[in-house]
């Protein structure tokens, strides 16, 4: 990582809220009753039910959906023994994924203890806390013991992620690649380089699934393991071989299955080359495989190959597991996370990546037909699909194998719950940004004397997402650069008032000329207009040199769409533009407009505007759900925004039929699903979420995403502007990097969509 990349890494954790992770309260506390409640004396009442019959508490507490991430710090991944206290952003880390992908609360542990017995004991004496514990980062042999020894000696699941997390994806990933390859799992010569836990546990579950032991090899740092090494602990032990010994390079020859748990770079293409046929190698090692997959795939044409890496296909991430295992586990109260609960996960990731995949994955990966094959043995990590698969095979496992203590009944009801749970809407900015990193767009910054922009920029290069054009006088801004640390090595800048610029000045303006001649444009003042970065950067992208354009940082926004306006125009069909902001809620995102543009729309021009916002919306692969909002319910008070959005909705109903929308209705009503159904069963929003607000007038609109996003603490992007022919976007006043970021990703994302 370079030094840039440190301090981007620094910044992130301690900028703002320290940390990655926070609690929040999940009861009301406004009143003096709610804290009574809360508090004393009102907590006693749960606190004896607890004491009558402990089960309660998971009624009563959080207990039930609360993880301990716990380490002593003894093998943090790629760091090594780094202690107690340095691992803490590390659990932090893994509370994160825990949160987002499954919906599971975490309290992060960092014991001060590298003794088992007094590890275990301080795990013992916390674990009344909570309904799960997630070890992690403990080094080997002493994480076998503790995993052990905690397993027997407490009611909740308790797994060890460093070890199975990697074993069940990887069983996943070579059940799939062995019926590709036509080979029975009973017969493959197995080579497995790394004897620590992970790899322990790969082989073990590899048994469980029908492997053979005397056809698994297992090297460690000293080589091949044998029954003649002296030292050798008992899970070693269990692996050594009467063989003589050999390097890798030996031990590979013939072999069907490499699984590599150990350094970089240590297994050559000639290597590859001497494996049998059908190859299946799983190069895991982070963040340099053990070989490249570039080399691997070069080496053998019949190779079927996974890494840890995202940059290549089949990526063996834990985060397809763990997150599913413990959801399914705390879901039926089970009291252990057993074999039959991990062989289920097993089974379930295999099968998963056979289904169809979603439209959204595909998009989300910038990749078309996406299906079973040898560049896709498991699911991609961002495929929603997942919590519900892997959540309730592991919940059917646990109850087939008797340890749920809360068994399920409904099946149907529960998976529902799950995807009400995540909210797998929540996960669109990570979807649009993958899809960017497919395709990166040139993007022109019109604003590159300004750092949050060239910041920006400098992320959106390193990300992969867009290859900026940064607009303005290269000396000021190599000086912000130089300044602020920014690399700009390799990215475009063009000055459009430089002389060497006059060329493309007159060019652009005779194409200006040709479009505005007729509303009082001469050709002279069109050539002017060119000295203008908004002018010339709408050209840019009118002419096709760029994708895409942002602007608006620090002009007015009528200063900036008005050049677009002029030379980009309206895409085919629109008679209006308008601006979307999208707000990442935790139940979903929630898509606003107008909030930018249209200071008081007539009713046809709502109509439009609903028109161009579900058009954007499903190009998020969110189905549009839109209310026309008023202070008024479907006619319950008179006056000219309440009429006007009743007449809208009508030309909707009229003209967009498929649409479901309804109005005018007032925002509280819109939002909650149970207060429709209840006063206004004849409304068509009543079965389902809403997600898409249309406001009266630029005032509401824009005051209520305002409020939103101060005062409700939730991420807002934008504003989109919807309507133009290609893809330009106007910024906030002083808005963040962050921000800038994101508007960039989403401009790419939508250049792709109009190309």
């Amino acid at each position: 990582m370079s030094l840039k990349n440190k301090k981007d890494a620094l910044d992130y954790h301690s900028k703002g809220r320290r940390g990655k992770i926070e609690v929040i309260p999940t009861k009301p506390y406004s009143s003096q009753r709610d804290l009574s409640l809360a508090y004393s004396p009102g907590v006693a009442e749960p606190c004896l039910e607890i004491a009558k019959n402990p089960e309660d508490a998971y009624k009563y507490t959080t207990k039930g959906n609360l993880v301990a991430v716990i380490t002593n710090g003894t093998a943090v991944l790629g760091l090594g023994d780094i202690g107690p206290l340095a691992s803490k952003p590390v659990m932090e880390g893994k509370g994160l994924l825990f949160k987002i992908f499954a919906d599971i609360d975490v309290f992060d542990i960092e014991i001060d203890a590298s003794d088992i017995d007094k590890f275990v004991e301080t795990v013992k004496a916390i674990s009344p806390t909570f309904g799960g514990i997630n070890l992690e980062d403990i080094k080997a042999p002493e994480a076998f013991e503790i995993e052990e020894r905690l397993k027997a000696e407490l009611d909740i699941p308790v797994m060890h992620d460093d070890q199975h997390g990697t074993a069940i994806i990887s069983s996943a990933a070579l059940l799939n690649a062995l019926e590709l390859a036509e080979k029975n799992i009973q017969n493959v010569k197995i080579v497995i380089s790394g004897a620590g836990a992970a790899a322990m546990a790969c082989a073990d579950l590899y048994i469980c699934l029908g492997a053979k032991i005397e056809n698994i090899l297992m090297l460690d740092s000293k080589g091949l393991i044998t029954s003649n090494r002296e030292g050798l602990n008992q899970r070693k032990k269990k692996y050594a071989r009467k063989l003589i010994n050999t390097d890798l390079a030996g031990a590979m020859k013939g072999c069907d299955v490499f699984l590599g748990l150990s350094k970089g770079n240590i297994v050559s293409m000639d290597m590859i080359k001497s494996m049998a046929a059908k190859p299946i190698v799983f190069a895991l090692a982070n963040p340099d495989p053990e070989i490249s997959y570039k080399e691997a795939c070069s080496a053998r044409e019949d190779i079927i190959m996974a890494t840890g890496r995202s940059d290549n296909p089949n990526q063996v991430n834990n985060v397809l597991g763990f997150p599913y295992i413990f959801r399914g586990a705390l879901d039926v109260r089970a009291t252990v996370i057993n074999e039959e609960m991990k062989l289920a996960a097993v089974k379930a990731i295999a099968l998963l990546a056979k289904e169809a995949v979603p439209e959204e994955v595909s998009l989300a990966y910038g990749e078309q037909n996406i299906t079973f094959g040898k560049d896709l043995i498991i699911p991609k990590p961002l495929d929603p699909r997942l919590v519900t698969h892997v959540s309730t095979a592991v919940a059917k496992a646990a109850m087939a194998s008797g340890v749920a203590k809360e068994p399920i009944t409904d099946w149907e009801s529960y998976q529902l719950s799950l995807e009400k749970r995540l909210g797998n809407d929540n996960k669109l900015l990570n979807t649009i940004t993958d899809k960017a990193k497919k395709n990166p767009k040139k993007v022109v910054f019109a604003e590159a004397d300004n750092f949050k922009i060239l910041k920006a920029a400098e992320s959106a290069l390193e990300e992969g997402i867009a290859t900026p054009i940064l607009l303005g006088e290269e000396e000021k801004i190599y000086s912000i650069a130089e300044e602020n640390g920014l690399d700009l090595a390799g990215v475009e800048i063009i000055d459009p008032r430089s002389l060497s610029r006059k060329k493309d000045r007159q060019e652009f303006g005779e194409l200006l000329f040709e479009k505005r001649n007729r509303k009082g444009l001469t050709l002279i003042e069109a050539e002017k207009l060119m000295r203008d970065r908004n002018y010339f950067g709408s050209m840019l992208v009118e002419t096709g040199y760029a994708d895409a354009m942002i602007s608006g940082m620090t002009r007015s926004y009528n200063d900036v769409i008005k050049p677009a306006l002029k030379i980009i125009g309206l895409e085919e069909g629109s008679t209006i533009v308008a601006g979307m902001y999208i707000l990442q809620t935790k139940n979903g995102p929630v898509f606003f407009a107008d909030t930018t543009v249209n200071v008081n729309p007539t009713a046809e021009e709502i109509a439009e505007i609903t028109k161009l916002v579900a058009t954007a919306v499903r190009r998020f692969r969110v189905t549009p759900r839109v209310a026309l909002l008023s202070y008024s319910n479907f006619g319950s008070s008179k006056g000219p925004d309440p009429e006007k959005m009743a007449d809208a909705i009508k030309i909707i109903h009229d003209t967009q039929p498929t649409l479901a929308a309804d109005g005018e209705i007032q925002a509280n009503f819109a939002l909650n699903n149970d207060m429709i159904k209840e006063a206004f069963p004849f409304s068509d929003l009543k079965n389902g979420r809403v997600n898409t607000l249309i406001f009266p007038n630029l005032s509401a609109g824009n005051i209520a995403y305002k409020l939103m996003q101060e005062m409700g603490g939730i991420e807002a992007i934008g504003p989109l502007l919807l309507g133009m022919k290609k893809s330009f976007h106007i910024l906030q006043l002083n808005c963040s990097v962050r921000e800038i970021v994101n508007m960039t990703t989403i401009a790419v994302a939508e250049a792709q969509s109009k190309k």
